[in-house]
């Protein structure tokens, strides 16, 4: 038919693509695996295109919605965040975008889990001493040793979906946790954690008494071994409790010596000039990192810094890429479904064509 809704993807989410043919949709998708040019997506929209498919490396901004101004209805984002989309800009022309929340919780929880591990038990470098044909015998504690997740203390900076989802896991390792999150405390879940606990020490599957609760972000990373992070970006001019740079220089300083950093949230909650002093000078044993302040990380990078690299893990953004999390069609499992079925809510008006009531919509406030 001539008036086909047409679709721009700025990268394959595979069988996705093909559900929305199916549902007669005009799917162009761009075939590289790097970010197209800004200048490619403007032209793009400028041509007509009813919807566009877009990822965290891609500019969203006035730019691109002057050039779809009158044609342009709808951009889906396949992440959880979307800190390259301008919202105040998607408000004032009027234009809906989309994200995939929820269904990367566990995958990401659980990379962030192996991270702390891999980080902790020093994997990559006893790996090296394998490939590297330096392993030529059995010592107690030489040429290093690792540090044991199991009945450590655990900080979760940030109690939102992921965050709870890292503390759930914590619960097999008999981790005793704190908590910090400066806009809401679960407590109802913590109480709910405390009694697995006691279940478990009373059962004998714990042979230690573990705790769990909430407390000031200075007292979480004081007291903690491990201190995982799952907060939202959030600039000083957004928010009454910005998390820009929350781990700096002064704040870096405040954990122990031995403790560890994940961060698997959004590479500007850390500054990363900070980070790479204080494994430089040993403020803290380690850093596992998923996202950075710029991403791909430049060469240049002072996280690249060799003579930090036995203890700081880098990791492509990669906690999400699992299969079923990133590529189902099903929008309750994948964020390709999600993102698919976020477009199709829009372009073919379910909810009774109510912006504000569909699910997947992030910026509702501008539709009501």
């Amino acid at each position: 038919m001539d008036n086909k809704i047409r679709v721009f993807a700025t990268c394959d989410i595979g069988e996705a693509i093909d559900l929305l043919r199916k549902r007669g949709y005009e799917v162009e998708v761009y075939p590289r695996p790097e970010a197209p040019p800004k200048s490619l997506i403007i032209d793009k929209v400028g041509s007509g295109i009813d919807g566009l498919i877009t990822t965290l490396r891609d500019p969203i901004d006035a730019e691109v919605f002057e050039a779809g101004k009158g044609t342009l209805k709808v951009v889906a984002q396949i992440a959880v965040g979307f800190d390259n989309i301008n919202r105040a800009d998607a408000n004032r022309y009027k234009i809906p975008f989309t994200h995939t929340a929820d269904v990367l919780t566990e995958a990401t929880a659980e990379f962030a889990f192996f991270m702390m591990g891999a980080l902790a038990r020093k994997m990559w470098t006893a790996e090296h001493l394998t490939r590297d044909n330096q392993w030529g015998y059995w010592h107690p504690y030489l040429p290093f040793l690792g540090d044991e997740v199991t009945g450590k203390t655990l900080a979760v900076i940030g109690t939102g979906r992921i965050g709870l989802a890292m503390i759930k896991k914590s619960v097999g390792f008999d981790m005793n946790v704190l908590c910090y999150d400066p806009a809401y405390e679960n407590q109802a879940f913590v109480r709910t954690i405390q009694e697995v606990n006691e279940l478990r020490h009373s059962r004998g599957l714990s042979k230690e008494k573990v705790s769990i609760r909430y407390v000031p972000f200075e007292e979480a990373l004081d007291g903690a071994d491990f201190v995982s992070v799952h907060v939202p970006l959030l600039r000083a001019e957004d928010s009454a409790t910005p998390t820009y740079h929350l781990f700096n220089e002064k704040t870096l300083r405040l954990m122990r010596p031995t403790a560890y950093l994940i961060n698997t949230s959004r590479g500007p909650v850390v500054d990363e000039k900070a980070l790479a002093r204080a494994l430089r000078e040993n403020w803290i044993a380690g850093a596992a990192l998923d996202v950075y302040e710029k991403e791909p990380l430049p060469s240049d990078s002072p996280l690249r810094d060799p003579a930090i690299a036995d203890r700081c893990r880098l990791f492509p953004h990669f906690a999400s890429a699992a299969r079923i999390t990133r590529l189902s069609t099903d929008p309750d499992k994948g964020m390709a479904g999600r993102c698919a079925q976020g477009l199709i809510d829009v372009l073919e008006g379910n909810y009774g064509g109510d912006v504000a009531q569909m699910p997947y919509v992030v910026n509702k406030e501008a539709f009501k």
